[in-house]
């Protein structure tokens, strides 16, 4: 009898599964950036970066996530631009023949990996919402920018500006949009909500204007000015 029961339930399990299966669509768009200073976007038409994300109208515990990674080669963080979930371990490897020093002193997730040799890895945990900018306290040029987010509902416009979400439950969202050259009140006024059904469903053109943006020097982890560096490729005087 007890096998049974473990028969009816792996049954009413699975169909359960299907169902939402059956439900949940893929939501699609585009983004385009105008009023741009950076050469890639007027020069190339690269739309790459933006993050677009769907905010139930019955918050979600997103799934773990485990692992996601942010390589340092070249003096670059690659991905320039990371979206994660709540609770994601994002690692650090040094892919350089060089020192780096990964931090940020934003209000998204403050922490410091200090300085590690090439070869190595670190890894940091974002249990916070919000926006974490990626700093290395070495080279100065070195920027990135993790997005947090409580919704597992979540996509990076490729190049064209292109951006995709499987798997998408029916029901009511609110559509939000981050990119790092608009400013706040830019993005507030491109939020909206939308209805998911259970086919596929293509947003409308999302333009984004970075006029008004100003790219200003950042300091190092100490809110200093960037010392000097030296033919190592370490700075000197990185000490408060």
């Amino acid at each position: 009898m007890i096998w049974l029961l473990h028969i009816c339930f792996r049954a009413a399990t699975g169909a359960l599964l299907a169902a939402a299966a059956a439900d949940a669509a893929t939501v699609s768009g585009r983004v385009e950036l105008v009023s741009s200073h950076d050469a890639n976007v007027r020069k190339h038409a690269d739309y790459s970066g933006v993050v677009v994300w769907l905010e139930p109208a019955v918050a979600v515990t997103p799934a773990s996530t485990g692992r996601a990674q942010m390589v340092q080669k070249n003096k670059t963080f690659t991905p320039h631009v990371l979206a994660i979930t709540v609770g994601t371990v994002v690692d650090f490897p040094n892919y350089d023949p060089i020192f780096h020093n990964a931090f940020s002193n934003y209000n998204g997730q403050i922490f410091d990996l200090v300085l590690y040799p090439p070869g190595t890895t670190k890894s940091q945990a974002f249990r916070r919402e919000g926006v974490v900018r990626v700093f290395c306290n070495i080279h100065p040029s070195m920027s990135a920018v993790i997005v947090v987010l409580k919704s597992p509902y979540f996509a990076t416009s490729a190049k064209n500006g292109g951006f995709e979400m499987a798997h998408v439950p029916a029901g009511s969202y609110r559509m939000q949009v981050f990119h790092e050259r608009a400013s706040e009140q830019t993005l507030a006024a491109l939020a909206r909500s939308i209805e998911v059904g259970d086919g596929p469903l293509e947003l409308a053109p999302i333009q984004i204007s970075e006029s008004g943006y100003l790219e200003l020097p950042h300091k190092n982890k100490f809110e200093k000015d960037y010392p000097p560096l030296t033919d190592s490729g370490v700075y000197v005087g990185t000490k408060p």
